[in-house]
């Protein structure tokens, strides 16, 4: 499978730095673990690996589960915070007045441009506190925002949430090691952490 192509960029700095920190994947959620294996750890939602939350209790469990590790990697610290827009055209849609427009990646660069696929990023700086995010991340575990992205400014360590749980890479193996062992119950059993 080839990496997308980067069509337009409006944060030229922000890609070099991505760029410089994680060069085998674009800043694409569902891509970004998979080259990066020895300093990613997955953890799930909920209990016994199931899906989706179906009660106000399981919501409690899964953004528990979201904001404990958030927390622990992002405390009085600002972070990014990337969101995703697909459309079949180039042009970035500018509907998200609060989330300023980074970059269109071709995700499908088909023959007939009726079928080609451009996703559009969104990044934008915040302060990290507990729950400030809940809505989003409420909106990840029902699989209605996917490919949303937390990282500190940095981008040294990123969380990715999934509709599911969260894949998050860290520093080195050592620090993954640490977060994996400190949230052993949230591991899945699958042998490779799927």
């Amino acid at each position: 499978m080839s990496l997308p192509r980067l069509v337009r960029d409006a944060q030229p700095e922000l890609t070099a730095l991505w760029q410089s920190r994680w060069p085998a994947s674009p800043p694409v959620g569902h891509m970004v673990s998979n080259p990066y294996w020895e300093v990613w750890v997955r953890f799930h939602s909920l209990p016994k690996s199931k899906r989706y939350p179906g009660d106000e209790g399981e919501y409690a469990i899964v953004l528990e589960r979201y904001n404990t590790v958030l927390d622990e990697l992002f405390a009085g610290r600002d972070v990014h915070v990337v969101t995703s827009k697909w459309t079949t055209g180039p042009d970035a849609p500018r509907h998200r007045p609060r989330a300023g427009y980074w970059q269109t990646l071709l995700m499908s660069d088909d023959p007939n441009p009726k079928f080609r696929t451009y996703q559009h990023l969104y990044a934008v700086r915040r302060a990290w506190q507990r729950g400030c995010l809940d809505g989003l991340l409420r909106a990840v575990a029902n699989d209605v925002a996917a490919d949303v992205l937390i990282t500190d400014t940095e981008l040294e360590r990123i969380h990715h949430p999934y509709d599911g749980g969260a894949d998050v890479l860290l520093t080195s193996t050592e620090e993954r090691d640490r977060l994996r062992e400190r949230h052993a119950d949230w591991l899945s059993k699958h042998p490779q952490g799927l």
